[in-house]
């Protein structure tokens, strides 16, 4: 199969761009740019701090979802306790936070499971996914405008869900598939 892109760095520099929207969750970017053959196109960027997915795992084997309504959507989706981060802020902390915040939850211990970009065409929003362990519970504190059902169900049955095409919101798959791999199932 050709692409029709031979031996040339596959890179695009940036020429001018301005910032058209900014809010207080992302920003949006209008770029002009050069292309790897020469030519030139626009982009258009979503700017996002970055955020967090945390999969907390219980001793039994099942898992600490959160049911929420997402506006864009329109729909409620089932997910794993995520969040973005604040300025300055390290994945790790952002990821006890959320955790802490979205469920009460308290880890004993926290394992980095790398990242996923959702995506990354016009978006530039990076996810740092965490195996949460050895969990403790204390009272959760949402934000003021998170309005959040908790659902404990088992691992499996979340991963027959992700298989079975019900479960699809991207931060969940990945942390449940990555979770999986980790504990041996």
């Amino acid at each position: 199969m050709e692409s029709g892109v031979r031996n040339m760095e596959l890179k695009e520099t940036l020429l001018s761009g301005e910032t058209v929207f900014s809010g207080r969750l992302l920003d949006v970017r209008r770029d002009r740019i050069r292309l790897a053959n020469g030519s030139e196109s626009i982009r258009e960027v979503v700017r996002h701090p970055g955020g967090v997915t945390v999969l907390p795992v219980f001793d039994d084997g099942t898992v600490l979802l959160v049911r929420q309504f997402r506006y864009p959507i329109g729909e409620a989706l089932l997910e794993a306790p995520a969040g973005k981060l604040e300025p300055g802020e390290e994945p790790e902390a952002a990821a006890l936070r959320e955790l802490s915040e979205e469920t009460g939850l308290i880890p004993g211990s926290l394992t980095p499971m790398g990242a996923i970009l959702p995506s990354p065409g016009f978006c530039d929003e990076k996810l740092s996914l965490f195996l949460a362990r050895d969990l403790r519970q204390a009272d959760a504190h949402p934000d003021e405008d998170e309005l959040l059902e908790l659902v404990r169900m088992p691992l499996s049955e979340l991963l027959d869900q992700i298989m079975d095409g019900s479960q699809y919101d991207a931060k969940t798959v990945a942390a449940a598939l990555k979770a999986a791999r980790l504990l041996g199932l």
